[in-house]
C-alpha cells in the first residue's frame, strides 16, 4: 500500500471537504425541526436524568461507588454517546452519499470518517459538560486530562474499524443498519455506565470483554480518576489488539466489497 492510499494521507488531503461535509452534515440533520441542531445535546440529556433518576435515586446504583453517581455516570456515558452515533451514522454513509460512491474522482475512503467528525461537535460539549459536572462536586482538571485525546483516538480508530465493515456490508444487505441498532441497545448494558462493575463479583470480568470498557474506563480515569493509561497494562494491550484486529478486518471488508457499490447504488 502507498502513501497515497492510506487513511491519514487521504484526510489531510481531504481535509478542506470532510471539514465542509462534516458542517453539513451536523447541521442538516435536525434540518426542518424547531430546535435544529438543538435536539443534538437534548436528547442525551434527557436520557442522563432517566438514567440518574432510575439507577441513582431509584435502584440506589451508586451506593458502592466512590464518587457520586451522576459524576459516574456521565463521564462514562459520554464516550458511549459518541459510540452510538458513529456507528448508527457510519452505517448509512455510503448510501447517504451515494451520489459521491459514483464519482471515480472521489476517493469515498474518507466518508465514514466525515460521520466520526460530524459527531465530534457533539462529543466535545459533552465532554464539557462531564467536566463542569465534575467540577461541581471537586473533581477539578488536572494533567489527567490529557489522557482524552488518547482515549478519543483509541476509541476512533476501533470505531472506525466497526463502521468500515458495517457501511460496506449495508449497501447488500440493507438490514445490516437493524443489527446494529440492536446491537448498540445491547452494547450499553455490556459496558459499566449506569452501575458499578464490583456489584457483579463473579462475573465482573465479562464487562471487560467490550473493548468499549477500556474507553469508557478511560474517560472517568482522566476526569476523575486520577490514573495513568500506561498503569492499565494488560488492559491496554488487550484493547489495542482488537482496535487494530477491527480496523484492519473493517478495512479488508471494504476493500473487498468497494469495487461493487457503484453495481448496486
Amino acid at each position: 500500500m502507498t502513501l497515497e492510499n492510506t487513511l491519514p494521507y487521504q484526510i489531510i488531503k481531504n481535509r478542506r471537504l470532510i471539514w465542509k461535509l462534516a458542517k453539513n452534515d451536523f447541521k442538516t440533520r435536525y434540518a426542518g425541526s424547531y430546535l435544529g441542531v438543538i435536539w443534538a445535546f437534548v436528547q442525551p440529556v434527557v436520557t442522563v436524568l432517566i438514567y440518574w433518576l432510575v439507577f441513582g435515586h431509584g435502584l440506589k446504583s451508586g451506593k458502592s461507588l466512590d464518587v457520586p453517581f451522576l459524576v459516574y455516570l456521565v463521564c462514562g456515558i459520554v464516550p458511549w454517546f459518541y459510540c452510538q452515533e458513529v456507528m448508527s451514522a457510519g452505517t448509512n454513509t455510503f448510501l447517504e452519499y451515494s451520489y459521491l460512491v459514483k464519482k471515480l474522482v472521489f476517493n469515498i475512503r474518507v466518508l465514514p470518517f466525515v460521520k466520526a467528525f460530524s459527531a465530534l461537535f457533539s462529543h466535545l460539549f459533552f465532554i464539557l459538560v462531564a467536566l463542569v459536572i465534575a467540577a461541581i462536586y471537586g473533581y477539578y482538571p488536572n494533567i489527567y486530562l490529557i489522557q482524552i485525546v488518547y482515549y478519543y483516538f483509541g476509541m476512533l480508530v476501533f470505531l472506525l474499524g466497526l463502521v468500515y465493515a458495517t457501511s460496506a456490508i449495508v449497501i447488500f444487505f440493507r438490514d445490516m443498519s437493524q443489527i446494529v441498532g440492536i446491537g448498540l441497545q445491547f452494547g450499553v448494558w455490556s459496558v459499566p455506565i449506569m452501575f458499578d462493575i464490583r456489584s457483579f463479583e463473579n462475573i465482573g470480568w465479562l464487562f471487560k470483554i467490550n473493548p468499549m470498557y477500556y474507553i469508557v474506563t478511560g474517560y472517568r480515569d482522566a476526569i476523575y480518576g486520577r490514573r495513568w493509561f500506561f498503569e492499565r497494562g494488560t488492559e491496554t494491550l488487550y484493547f489495542w489488539f482488537w482496535a487494530i484486529v477491527v480496523f484492519v478486518l473493517g478495512n479488508m471488508i471494504y476493500r473487498r466489497l468497494r469495487i461493487h457499490f457503484a453495481d448496486v447504488l
